[in-house]
């Protein structure tokens, strides 16, 4: 062949032959390495013209002078050996500027005769896919750094086997390993995974490309040398390099084994509830957005349907007609505020027709100040309310047959009185006395009872008329002043008409009035305000006494709820006082309400509308 070629090409042939090779060649000859030979394309590479031709190489590119390309052709040309480079990096200036571009290149020694005459250059421009890489690699290294400092657990495994290339620390405390893992193949770093189907997912993902995305699911792994179970939401995706091949898959995982075994916790403790509200004999239910999360056994039977039907059933039907204003009202009101609802009232037992007395209470649940659920209760009472009423029949015949006794025993008392007073037997007077006070209390205690007989029964009446309030308010003040030690203070101011019965209103001023006197032992006196305005009167009695606790404030207008010190003896009664003055002020249209602190006192106020004249 090196025979043909001397024999059959010219120089001339064979330069016409580099000129028009499609790759970059040159011929570099002699010691100072002439150009004696180069084509359009290395003169490209170079950013230089045919001028440099004929010109040693330092003076065509004298830019290269301190690189390591004249010592690297020097080599070849005194050695004889080839020289082979890759991806590297030459300083080229170009248009007057100094140029970062890299080369893949051979050079080779040009024999003349087995004397070295020269030496040939072939070279390949890839500044374009080095500076990609690097901008790849770069890009990885920050990748690799976001992920190390990521709040989930990441991993790379690279090729079929799977290789942990990395692993930031929340990956290593997930598997409960340290960093030697990296390097090894998955099944080596984890053998527990043996058996699981995470190994068999991943290589699965290398022949299909399809990434695998996963919901709480159980892992078994050796943490602190124990196998525990897991659980992860977790994603398998394939990593691919620039011709879309797949070279490795990337692993992002989050632990949720609190959260699925707290909803576990939760399930189980549901189940528990719901048994348990099964076998309770009180109606139990949940709701949000208008409609029943949750019912018992219990309202079905009551509302005598299937449970698919009880969220289209109309409870207004089943509400005696004389409760279901009440009823709607306080609902609205309970929703409107998102306070607890509490209220008896008759509902028809659908299997019966027949309509049952229930205590139903409702409480709501709040989110960051949002009703989001009201969970309820209905209780059956109809049992106990006709125990009630048997007990307030019978409170009321035997109230009624006390009376006429308690007249007789009163009028002998006062007779008696007068006669031991004529006979000058003072001493025995007194006790006669004494004994018409205590059949006076009797009495009182007796009209409480049947007041309150009168208002369960709705039978209370009232003979109401318009009368001067403050007028009223300083007569009954007065009369009390006279049968207590304690200084009565009036701060009054005409106020105007109300209509109401002035026997009633007079009965709650002296209750409110003769409670302040009882539960002020210690105090010397207490005061009384009368204000109002175009819209209401307002009466109000200050005391200076044991107050109350703020929990006991809102009971103590319910029936036989006594307020008492440390002993129940120390404030005798039977609890119905201000239970019939809030009923009494109720029916007036008013409002009755108290404020309290214990040890300092209470504040007792109600309110009637004013008579606009």
């Amino acid at each position: 062949m090196k025979n043909f070629l001397l024999n059959n090409v010219s120089l001339d042939s064979l330069t016409t032959l580099f000129s028009q090779a499609p790759v970059a060649l040159a011929m570099l000859m002699g010691k100072d390495q002439v150009v004696e030979i180069a084509n359009r394309q290395i003169l490209d590479l170079w950013g230089k013209d045919e001028s440099v031709i004929g010109l040693p190489l330092l003076q065509a590119l004298p830019e290269i002078e301190e690189q390591e390309f004249p010592n690297i052709l020097n080599g070849v040309y005194n050695t004889g050996v080839a020289y082979k480079g890759n991806n590297v990096l030459a300083m080229i200036e170009k248009n007057g500027i100094l140029n970062e571009c890299y080369f893949d290149f051979v050079y080779s020694p040009i024999f003349n005769n087995d004397i070295i005459t020269g030496v040939s250059v072939v070279a390949t421009e890839v500044t374009e896919k080095v500076l990609s890489e690097k901008k790849l690699k770069e890009s990885e290294i920050r990748f690799k750094e976001l992920m190390e400092i990521s709040d989930y657990s990441t991993g790379i495994y690279v090729g079929e086997d799977l290789i942990i290339d990395f692993a930031n620390d929340q990956m290593i405390k997930t598997w409960g390993k340290d960093k030697s893992v990296i390097g090894k193949t998955l099944e080596e770093a984890l053998p527990e995974l043996k058996g699981q189907p995470f190994i068999g997912i991943l290589q699965n993902i290398f022949k299909t490309g399809v990434p695998y995305v996963a919901q709480e699911d159980k892992v078994d792994l050796v943490v602190d040398g124990v196998l525990q179970t897991y659980y992860y939401n977790f994603s398998y995706k394939p990593l691919r390099d620039a011709n879309g091949n797949i070279y490795a898959i990337m692993n992002v995982a989050m632990n949720v084994t609190e959260l699925v075994e707290a909803r576990k916790r939760a399930e189980a403790s549901e189940v528990e509830y719901r048994n348990l509200a099964e076998a309770m004999p009180q109606i139990v239910w949940t709701s949000s957005d208008g409609k029943f999360d949750y019912f018992n056994r219990n309202l079905l039977d009551l509302l005598n349907c299937a449970e698919k039907e009880v969220n289209e059933f109309n409870f207004e039907d089943i509400v005696h007609p004389a409760d279901l204003h009440l009823v709607k009202k306080r609902w609205e009101e309970s929703i409107r505020n998102s306070q607890n609802f509490e209220m008896e009232y008759r509902i028809r037992d659908s299997r019966t027709g027949e309509y049952i007395w229930f205590l139903n209470r409702a409480t709501p649940v709040t989110v960051e100040g949002e009703v989001v659920k009201w969970i309820g209760t209905s209780t059956n009472i109809h049992e106990f309310k006709n125990l009630v009423a048997q007990k307030d029949t019978f409170l009321g015949i035997a109230s009624h047959e006390l009376k006429t006794p308690l007249t007789s025993l009163k009028l002998y008392a006062q007779v008696l009185e007068r006669m031991l007073k004529k006979t000058g037997d003072e001493k025995n007077a007194q006790f006669a006395k004494k004994m018409d006070l205590q059949v006076i209390k009797l009495t009182s205690l007796i009209g409480d009872l049947l007041d309150v007989t009168k208002i369960n029964s709705g039978k209370i009446h009232l003979n109401q008329d318009v009368f001067d309030f403050e007028k009223l308010v300083l007569e009954t003040a007065e009369e009390l002043q006279m049968s207590t030690m304690h200084k009565i203070e009036i701060e009054s101011e005409h106020v105007g008409m109300v209509f109401a019965d002035r026997e009633r209103i007079s009965q709650v001023i002296t209750n409110l009035i003769s409670n302040a006197i009882k539960y002020s032992p210690e105090a010397e006196k207490i005061i009384i305000e009368v204000t109002g305005n175009n819209d209401e009167t307002v009466f109000t009695v200050h005391d200076f006494g044991i107050g109350m606790p703020e929990e006991k404030k809102d009971r103590v207008f319910e029936q036989y709820y006594r307020v008492s010190g440390d002993e129940q003896s120390t404030f005798p009664g039977l609890g119905l006082g201000l239970y019939i003055a809030a009923q009494i002020v109720e029916r007036s249209h008013g409002k009755i309400w108290v404020n309290s602190v214990l040890g300092k006192g209470s504040t007792f106020s109600f309110s009637l509308p004013v008579v606009k004249i």
